[in-house]
């Protein structure tokens, strides 16, 4: 007699290595944010909430694992920007305002970037796991047999792998505003009071971005085609307004350490609007 755990599917090898490699990578940007903590001349605010900020990276590997594990769709463009955000969000850490970066901090910096080109080139060439990615988000359902959780198709078309990419992507803007907007709030604590209209407007584009972003998102997975030139739109805005005052009130440094990981955002939505239309016109694979 067959016992439940030998009955019980197994998954494909290639998913149960992804599972292990985005624990491993979780476990290790902690790791490396407390070596840059450690190892930072100084550990005020701005470091402080930045580390934060890359420490929730994370958590963010933890919900991809639920999302591998159930074979979410979305776990595809969901691993990209969160590897690639994470890279540029421990990368600004490492190198500090002068001086040469720690041996340990450059060592972990170059592990974790390995691990997350690893995830990504796993999610996106791996059969196995293109073949295991497919299920859908599980829905409240109401029928003869009564209420109950199932696993549903969206009503709407089905659209492209890449207009799920730019739409995550997209969704990194506030956040991305919304960091360097709290180290700013540190200037008005140092007598910089007169910053303090710049920081609040900072703050207000943040938020509002992400309503933006979020209307812009819900009519492009309906696949509208005024909604595409309307993302891009909002991302020249918000570029417009993150990076002059990253510039203006963080200096050269909030400009590489915060513009550059909104920049990256930016281009992924971008080129995934791009390779999306595309496969449309049939000149490239979705």
């Amino acid at each position: 007699m067959r016992t439940a755990a030998e009955t019980r599917i197994r998954r494909p090898s290639a998913v149960r290595a992804l599972i292990a490699l985005l624990a491993t990578t979780a476990a290790t940007t902690v790791v490396v944010e407390v070596l840059n903590w450690w190892y930072a001349p100084e550990q005020g605010l701005a470091l402080a909430v930045r580390t934060g900020w890359a420490m929730l990276r994370s958590l963010g590997f933890l919900l991809l694992i639920g999302h591998v594990r159930r074979g979410r769709t979305v776990a595809r463009p969901f691993g990209l920007i969160l590897a690639v955000t994470t890279v540029f969000a421990v990368g600004r850490l490492v190198v500090p305002r002068q001086g040469v970066p720690p041996l340990p901090g450059l060592l972990g910096f170059g592990l974790l970037t390995a691990l997350c080109a690893a995830v990504v080139w796993l999610l996106y060439r791996s059969s196995a796991l293109a073949g295991h990615l497919v299920r859908h988000r599980a829905r409240l359902v109401i029928d003869r047999s009564g209420i109950s959780w199932q696993e549903t198709p969206p009503r709407r078309p089905e659209v492209s792998g890449w207009l799920l990419t730019s739409r995550v992507a997209a969704f990194t803007y506030s956040p991305l505003m919304l960091v360097p907007a709290l180290v700013a709030g540190g200037e008005i604590l140092d007598g910089r009071l007169a910053a303090a209209p710049a920081v609040l407007l900072w703050f207000g584009a943040g938020i509002a971005t992400s309503y933006a972003v979020l209307f812009c998102t819900a009519f492009l997975m309906r696949d509208k085609r005024w909604a595409r030139t309307l993302l891009v739109g909002v991302t020249v805005v918000v570029l417009a307004v993150d990076l002059p005052l990253c510039w203006w009130l963080l200096g050269v440094d909030g400009l590489v350490r915060d513009g550059a990981p909104l920049v990256a955002a930016a281009a992924l939505t971008g080129y995934g609007l791009w390779r999306a239309a595309r496969a449309e016109h049939g000149n490239a694979p979705v």
